[in-house]
């Protein structure tokens, strides 16, 4: 025991020491914060081209929807160039079509919309210009287009487009809670589905960067024939072991100085929310769901047991290869139980309580990523919960064990890649 531990202090003193685990951790909120944050505010600032309404409206539709659209237009955009109409019939369409998109061409317009007989019965529209991709420009036409058509059909059938319009503008905001076994969450389901997404988040860094970083450091060991030297003085399933801690180690600090952050940027979110140009109440409309003792230590252990599992697997892939080539093929079966977790995330967003919901929330390789995000949504039971721990735990012991059996024949060989026999061979020879 006392030589695991020196591998678990050599490989974890070695990563945290280097430069890049120290950037990382130390950047790593901001740069996480910035992405959630930037495209929101972005989002929120963007507005339609100041140049709108400098179009060239083709109106086929025999009525004055081409001139309620232009004035609509002018009145969005009033420092652009008023919009130009055409009023033509249906069989000079093409020439107006030609016509107009040489406009384009040569910067008198900034495009042109076309209105038919088709955009008479609600079907479709046309637009046509330079900023046909920019997708705020086009909604914001399409709306235009759509409540002057609507405004002209409501004064045909003797009503007031105005009251109309007056009566039915209602926009109304949805707040969620979620309701527990402890009451009602204040914090509201929004932020439960965050905190959810961000634990499974944070189980799948840990995996993909530091699970991977075990397979590559067995595979590096082994090929420049360190590890021959090492298995002398220590057994290959206290070598194993000490890496899977000393990385486990590294990551779970990294997940605590980043905890800690970002307790800090929550407490000083009103005067950073205002940096960017958000509300002040925004500040205090975010709140950290409140989590039963007992759950937070499911969690926990849900997260360390799924770590281990897949450091396991890793640590025998890297064993198993001889080369960086080979390595990406044999580890593709780990990852694929990881990304399936993935994929299955949508459907259980939809229906969390379903059985697929349930089976993923399970399964071993799944678990330590799905019963999060269930108990982020709904009140899972707690005997689903207790069952998925268990089934966790189980699988990572029988991982240890496989990887240990594989590891320990696999380190000292070399060459081509063991087939399944093979690997059924070592297992049992071990």
């Amino acid at each position: 025991m006392a030589k695991m531990w020196v591998v678990f202090r050599r490989e974890y003193l070695e990563r945290v020491r280097s430069k890049w685990f120290i950037i990382a951790t130390i950047f790593g909120p901001v740069l996480l914060g910035l992405i959630m944050v930037l495209p929101v505010v972005l989002a929120a600032r963007t507005k339609t081209t100041s140049q709108l309404a400098n179009v060239l409206i083709i109106d086929a539709t025999g009525s004055d929807l081409g001139d309620r659209v232009a004035r609509a237009l002018a009145s969005n955009a009033p420092t652009s160039r008023a919009p130009r109409i055409r009023k033509v019939r249906a069989e000079q369409v093409e020439d107006e079509e030609k016509a107009a998109t040489d406009s384009v061409i040569a910067g008198a317009a900034i495009g042109y919309l076309l209105l038919d007989a088709n955009t008479l019965g609600g079907k479709e529209m046309k637009y046509a210009g330079r900023n046909a991709t920019a997708l705020v420009d086009i909604t914001s036409i399409e709306r235009t287009v759509r409540q002057s058509l609507l405004t002209m059909r409501l004064e045909r059938e003797g009503i007031d487009a105005a009251r109309v319009q007056m009566l039915t503008a209602v926009r109304l905001e949805t707040k969620t809670e979620k309701i527990s076994d402890r009451g009602r969450d204040r914090a509201g389901g929004m932020a439960s589905l965050f905190f959810g997404y961000g634990v499974a988040f944070i189980l799948y860094f840990m995996i993909a960067i530091y699970g991977q970083s075990i397979m590559r450091g067995v595979l590096e060991e082994k090929t420049t024939r360190v590890a021959e030297v090492v298995v002398s003085s220590v057994k290959p399933d206290y070598l194993l072991a000490g890496k899977i801690l000393g990385s486990g180690s590294v990551a779970l600090t990294q997940v605590a100085v980043w905890g800690g952050m970002s307790w800090l940027m929550y407490l000083a979110r009103g005067p950073i929310l205002s940096a960017f140009g958000a509300p002040a109440a925004a500040g205090s409309a975010i709140r950290i769901p409140s989590i039963d003792p007992v759950v937070g230590v499911l969690l926990l252990l849900l997260l360390v047991c799924g770590f281990v599992f897949y450091a396991a697997l890793f640590g025998a892939v890297g064993a198993m290869v001889s080369n960086q080539e080979d390595v990406q093929q044999a580890a593709m079966p780990v990852m694929l139980m990881l990304i399936s977790s993935i994929i299955f995330m949508q459907p259980i967003l939809l229906a969390p309580s379903s059985g697929i919901a349930i089976v993923m929330s399970i399964l071993p390789f799944s678990a330590p990523l799905m019963m999060p995000l269930r108990i982020a949504l709904v009140s899972v039971p707690w005997y689903e919960m207790v069952a998925s721990v268990v089934s966790v735990v189980l699988g990572s012991a029988a991982a240890i064990w496989l990887s240990a059996r594989i590891y320990r024949v696999g380190l000292l060989m070399h060459g081509k890649r063991p087939s399944v026999k093979e690997l059924v061979r070592w297992i049992r020879m071990a």
